[in-house]
């Protein structure tokens, strides 16, 4: 079909060959050399095929086709591939990392759902010798059919055809649909207006003109954060927002009340000419459910647990990738359709080194607790852990389960250990894949510890 690829029978009598997918393996462009990838190709080879059984109801398969550029991102390189049968696909990943000066096959990948977290517009993007692109994006596409092109273009770093193909669908999207752009979910930002069309999984951002005294950032300021945002390691928590400019839009798709709230907080960015909004400036990324909204919908359920242990997961990930987000209310985390928590609002968002973590001293007397203004001084850059508590609200089983899987969370200590071990220069390992899809998986990490593997269960 004129994809980039080798396509080829890979099987023994219509079954998973070990020997074969060795070849595979093999026939990539690696220099270095494999540990033990026989018996690797074995284990994978029975991952497999179980996973065939269950996706085809039979344990035999027409062929797997693999594309031959290699995907590269952070500590890992990934083949990937699709069983074929008939018109059925299966898609088939092998994640290979480099461990003690040889190579290893770590981890297959053969769910939908596995390989859409692995594109996830929460992480940061590949890198890849691709000849042509659209033959690529074609296969990826038959693999993971919920993603669009957009999403697809973006994640191998060719952010400009991205672009092209998310505004041309949303011009498709506006032109066949009655809906009108809406205020999104949510407590409205300081900083930024965030709207929404009910049936599109993004949202659109604008900067406000002016902002309260509390935020001591300027227009320009957060322009480049969420640019940083672009060229930062997101570790799976930062959501991917893609900059547009001089975005045009029939005034008749907006509602009159949200039209006269942007016209009103953001007239610099936002225009009416004749009968078009035109946006000189926004910012689109995929749609998630606030935190807080998420835990009041869920409230007193496992999910909402769940959740709140994800937030400080997050916190931890973000702190181990020298990233603290400022302002991290629920209300700026939003939780992904398959239940991963995010950071999206990158208005405070610094470099963890720039922080001074402290603990508030102990008060002198009585007065010193009754007082309206803190008995200690507080310095530019200074971060009070153990007043995060109050700030987020957290109260009953929810305050219960944070802290039992996260019993540090709120302590000076851990920031202080994290940005010692940043400073170190180690670089943490934040896999888009659990241990489940892991051939060997690693011990575990102690209850409380900062994350060093990223979880299952991430949005794609």
């Amino acid at each position: 079909r004129g994809w980039e690829l080798a396509s080829a029978l890979l099987c023994a009598g219509r079954r998973p060959a070990p020997a074969v997918l060795e070849g595979v393996i093999e026939d990539a462009p690696f220099r270095v050399p494999f540990a033990d990838l026989r018996p690797d190709s074995e284990l994978a080879a029975e991952r497999i095929q179980t996973r065939v059984e269950q996706a085809f109801g039979t344990p035999e398969f027409e062929a797997l086709d693999v594309l031959r550029p290699v995907l590269v991102r952070n500590k890992a390189a990934y083949v990937v591939g699709r069983v074929r049968r008939g018109e059925r696909l299966m898609p088939v990943v092998l994640a290979i990392l480099h461990r003690d000066g040889r190579l290893r096959l770590d981890a297959v990948l053969t769910h939908e759902e596995e390989v859409s977290i692995l594109f996830s517009f929460a992480r940061w993007y590949f890198h890849a010798d691709v000849g042509s692109p659209r033959e690529v994006i074609g296969f990826l596409r038959s693999i993971l059919p919920r993603k669009t092109l957009a999403e697809l273009y973006i994640s191998l770093g060719y952010n400009k055809h991205g672009k092209t193909e998310f505004y041309r669908d949303l011009m498709a999207h506006i032109g066949s649909s009655e809906e009108r752009f809406t205020e999104a979910p949510g407590v409205p930002g300081m900083v930024m207006e965030v709207f929404t069309l009910p049936s599109y999984e993004f949202v659109f951002k604008v900067i406000k003109d002016e902002f309260p005294p509390v935020k001591r950032v300027t227009r320009d300021q957060v322009r480049e954060r969420y640019r940083e945002v672009q060229r930062q390691d997101r570790v799976g928590r930062l959501v991917d927002f893609q900059e547009f400019e001089h975005v045009e839009i029939p005034r008749s798709k907006f509602e009159e009340a949200l039209l006269e709230q942007l016209l009103a907080s953001s007239a610099k960015t936002v225009s009416v000419e004749g009968d078009d909004v035109v946006i000189r400036r926004m910012y689109v990324g995929r749609r998630v459910t606030p935190l807080d909204i998420y835990l009041r919908e869920k409230a007193g359920s496992a999910e909402a647990r769940r959740a709140i242990v994800e937030w400080g997961s997050a916190v931890k990930d973000l702190a181990a990738a020298d990233v603290f987000g400022g302002d991290i209310l629920l209300k700026n985390f939003g939780v992904t359709r398959h239940g991963r928590v995010v950071f999206y609002d990158y208005d405070e968002m610094c470099a963890l080194a720039d922080c001074n973590f402290r603990r508030v001293p102990p008060s002198r007397d009585i007065d010193d607790d009754m007082a309206a203004e803190p008995w200690y001084s507080v310095r530019d850059g200074d971060v009070f852990p153990d007043q995060l508590r109050a700030f987020i609200g957290l109260e009953g089983e929810l305050a219960a389960s944070l802290d039992e899987a996260h019993p540090d969370l709120f302590t000076a200590d851990l920031w202080r250990g994290v940005q010692r071990s940043n400073r170190g220069g180690e670089v943490l390992d934040f896999f888009p894949y659990g241990d489940a899809s892991r051939l060997h998986p690693e011990p575990a990490e102690p209850r409380g510890a900062v994350s060093r593997q990223a979880a299952s269960g991430e949005s794609g």
